[in-house]
């Protein structure tokens, strides 16, 4: 498998697999922005409305990466022992698992739209426009769910830069859907939310079918018609011993800033409109620490599938230390630019003056959870996925959730005392996720050795 030996070699820099992958993030995050600055013409409360909806989104999301962020790991771990007819079957397998949990979670999302956005005490006017958006958008996750598993095995397999130019188009696809369904184009009806949602549906649609003939190109060993309905039992085991503990991770997390997210209504329309602005600004801020850490997840995942612990350790230090640097850079530039950052969303002066306050908090907040993205993407790799479920449960329900209340509305501090909240629970984690690198447990978590056989 060339591309497979490619990684492997002493040759191989973490920043020539980080940089593409950086910029497929990249691409990720301005087909959100664009969703935002463009709604943002219609008004403030349509991009309330979507900001919220996509939570249900993400959430969602999350958890089809039960499926990817276990196939990532393990497909690595078995190229890393060099089995890569292994490889190949837990890839058809995990496009089956994602493709039936998309499908439920789809219709869960349509015929329950309502109840979920009711969490929120939306206004009926939000709300409204929210089950729109959700009427399209959640109603066809199941897209979403198998592009982001033949994007995990594409990269696991080394081609990063094909699952960026996918990312490339898609965001292209995208941006001209919105241009034409927000706006009106070439004669088309205004259609406002209803436009960036079919305008979702399409490019991701697209998306999808580009992918799949790229992975069919590009894997070594075809992937038969077979291979998808071999459902496997030990396969299944370590994508999901892998798979669960992530993605449930990543759920507490969202759940948290679900729970946080109604706190902020309690504080008004503009406070949620705020807070919607500075994430999608702050997501840049984080861009280079989660695509390090997913650079970092590979290298990690092929090394100690090879057996290599010590180099296996010694890189994530490397990456921890690189990943800081420049995320501390970005996050100085941007409170720097914080006044008109905001200000390419909204003339609210309200809103700037908030936002620009909440923006200064980068400096602190983004290291913190820089530290978290690439330890833990690290720990992952090595089979060590655990752990970071308990430090979340224990963080950000135990820390995060009840701070943000105490702060926000109890002492009356509002935004500021949310960000303290999230601060605070970044940075306890991360360091505890340090720790736990350097006490190197998770040499004895390894999912795959070179003498697996191919029965497994």
């Amino acid at each position: 498998m060339e591309a497979s030996k490619e990684i492997v070699t002493s040759q191989m820099k973490l920043l020539s697999i980080t940089w593409q992958i950086f910029i497929e993030l990249f691409l990720q995050v301005i087909m959100g922005s664009s969703d935002t600055v463009m709604l943002a013409h219609i008004s403030d409360d349509a991009v309330a409305a979507v900001g919220v909806a996509n939570q249900l989104v993400f959430l969602n999301i999350l958890i089809f990466n039960f499926v990817s962020t276990g196939t990532a790991v393990t497909v690595s771990q078995f190229l890393g022992a060099k089995l890569n007819a292994e490889a190949k079957n837990v890839a058809a397998l995990s496009i089956t698992l994602n493709l039936v949990i998309g499908l439920l979670l789809s219709l869960t999302m349509l015929i329950f739209r309502s109840q979920f956005l009711g969490f929120f005490h939306l206004t009926n006017h939000i709300a409204g426009m929210g089950k729109e958006y959700l009427s399209i958008v959640g109603g066809t996750l199941f897209i979403q769910a198998v592009l982001l598993t033949v994007s995990s095995i594409l990269r696991a397999n080394g081609f990063t830069r094909d699952a960026m130019l996918c990312s490339l188009f898609m965001n292209v696809v995208h941006l001209i859907g919105n241009s034409i369904f927000i706006f009106g184009l070439f004669g088309v009806p205004v259609m406002g939310i209803r436009g960036v949602g079919i305008s979702t549906f399409i490019s991701r649609s697209l998306a999808l079918s580009l992918i799949f003939w790229i992975m069919y190109k590009r894997l070594p060993i075809k992937i038969k018609l077979k291979d998808y309905v071999d459902l496997n039992p030990a396969y299944i085991k370590k994508i999901l011993q892998i798979g669960i503990p992530a993605a449930s991770e990543q759920i507490c997390y969202n759940l948290s800033q679900m729970a946080i997210t109604a706190i902020i209504a309690m504080l008004g329309a503009a406070a949620l409109t705020t807070r919607i602005y500075t994430a999608n600004i702050n997501s840049y801020v984080l861009l280079f620490g989660l695509a390090m850490g997913q650079g970092t997840q590979i290298l990690v995942g092929y090394k100690v599938g090879a057996g290599d612990f010590n180099d296996a350790y010694r890189q994530l230090l490397k990456s921890l230390k690189y990943s800081l640097i420049i995320t501390i850079f970005v996050a100085i530039v941007i409170s720097i630019l914080r006044h008109g950052l905001i200000g390419i969303f909204t003339n609210d002066k309200e809103i700037v003056n908030m936002g620009s306050k909440l923006l200064l908090f980068s400096l602190i907040l983004e290291p913190g959870r820089t530290f978290n993205l690439v330890v833990i993407s690290s720990l992952r790799a090595t089979g060590d996925a655990t752990i970071s479920v308990k430090m979340a449960l224990l963080s950000m329900w135990g820390i995060s959730v009840p701070l943000a209340y105490f702060l926000g509305i109890h002492l009356g501090m509002g935004l500021t005392g949310v960000y303290v909240a999230f601060t605070v629970d970044e940075w306890f984690r991360g360091i505890t996720m340090y720790f736990r690198w350097r006490s190197r447990v998770w040499e004895k978590k390894v999912l795959v050795h070179k003498q697996t056989a191919t029965t497994v």
